[in-house]
């Protein structure tokens, strides 16, 4: 009989279990959210221009969740080039309003970890474009970049 009411309790418990179910509906107060396909950036240094915008045979993404960001560059020649490429690097961000901010906590260029930058963002529909002021003193950079994404589906 206590085994037959052992058994009756942890077949009751046991189905009483119900996973939570985790939503990752993106909010309108959070548009960042989601992965981003970079189409165009530029930098300036001393008034003069560059155009950065990944070569045909590169791309990059950037990818938010509600706290941290990474991005990744590469070759689409899966590196079978004489110079491969593969960038990445992650940390956390913070949006208010059009204000955000990453601390860039990893990164393949070691140089730049740790590091907090300020930009500015726009959205348009599905184009995100962030500008603002890359500046390490230590590796003598002092640039202002723009790049415009587009939100990948």
């Amino acid at each position: 009989m206590k085994l037959t009411f052992s058994l009756l309790l942890c077949i009751a418990a046991i189905t009483s279990c119900q996973q939570k179910e985790i939503k990752t509906e993106q909010k309108p107060d959070q548009p960042l959210i989601g992965t981003w396909h970079l189409i165009s950036s530029k930098s300036i240094t001393k008034g003069d221009t560059t155009v950065t915008t990944p070569p045909k045979d590169q791309e990059m993404v950037k990818i938010f969740n509600g706290t941290d960001f990474a991005f990744f560059t590469h070759d689409k020649k899966m590196g079978k080039v004489t110079k491969p490429v593969f960038d990445s690097g992650s940390g956390t961000y913070t949006l208010q309003g059009n204000n955000y901010a990453e601390h860039l906590a990893y990164c393949n260029y070691r140089d730049w970890e740790n590091r907090d930058f300020k930009f500015t963002v726009q959205f348009k529909n599905d184009t995100l474009i962030q500008s603002g002021i890359e500046k390490i003193d230590s590796l003598n950079i002092n640039h202002e970049i723009i790049e415009t994404y587009v939100k990948l589906r």
